[in-house]
C-alpha cells in the first residue's frame, strides 16, 4: 500500500535557525517558507536526493505542533509520511485495519498540494504516520 517515504519532519523551535543549519553547515537546498494555517505550522524543506526533510514550527498557539515542542523543547523527529497511490483506498484498508485516521478522518490539502491525512501513533509503535496521495506509486528500490 505504502510507495516511498516522502519526507521526515522534524519539529524546531526556531525555523530560521534550522533552515539556516542545514543549508549553512550541511549545504542543503532549502525551500522558501510556507505557512500552513489549515495544518497550523510553518515549514520549509530540504531537498535530499532520495527525500525530503519537512523543518516545521508553531503557526500559532493552538498548533499541535506547539504541544510537541512543549513536551521536547529542543524539538525532535515529529512524523514519518509515505506516499499513497489511492488516499481513499488507503483510508479504507487501514480502517478496515484498526488503524485509525486522525481528525475528522478526511483528507486535508498538504504542503505539496496534495491530500494528506495523519494516523494515531499509538497504532504504529508511537510513530505518528502521515499519508500523501500522489497518484502513482514509485517502484521499491529493492525486492
Amino acid at each position: 500500500m505504502i510507495g516511498r517515504l516522502n519526507h521526515v519532519a522534524i519539529a524546531v523551535p526556531d525555523l530560521a535557525a534550522a533552515a539556516a543549519r542545514y543549508r549553512d553547515m550541511l549545504g542543503a537546498v532549502v525551500s522558501q517558507k510556507m505557512d500552513l494555517a489549515e495544518h497550523g505550522v510553518s515549514v520549509v524543506f530540504v531537498d535530499l536526493e532520495n527525500t525530503r526533510i519537512e523543518l516545521m514550527t508553531p503557526l500559532g498557539s493552538n498548533s499541535p505542533v506547539a504541544g510537541f515542542l512543549a513536551r521536547n523543547p529542543g524539538g525532535g523527529t515529529h512524523h514519518l509520511c509515505f506516499e499513497v497511490k489511492d488516499m481513499d483506498a488507503a483510508i479504507e484498508e487501514l480502517t478496515q485495519k484498526g488503524a485509525r485516521v486522525l481528525g475528522d478522518g478526511k483528507p486535508r490539502i498538504g504542503a505539496h498540494g496534495k491530500p494528506v491525512i495523519f494516523l494515531h501513533p499509538k497504532d504504529f509503535d508511537g510513530v505518528l504516520i502521515e499519508l500523501e496521495e500522489t497518484g502513482e506509486m514509485a517502484t521499491p528500490l529493492s525486492s
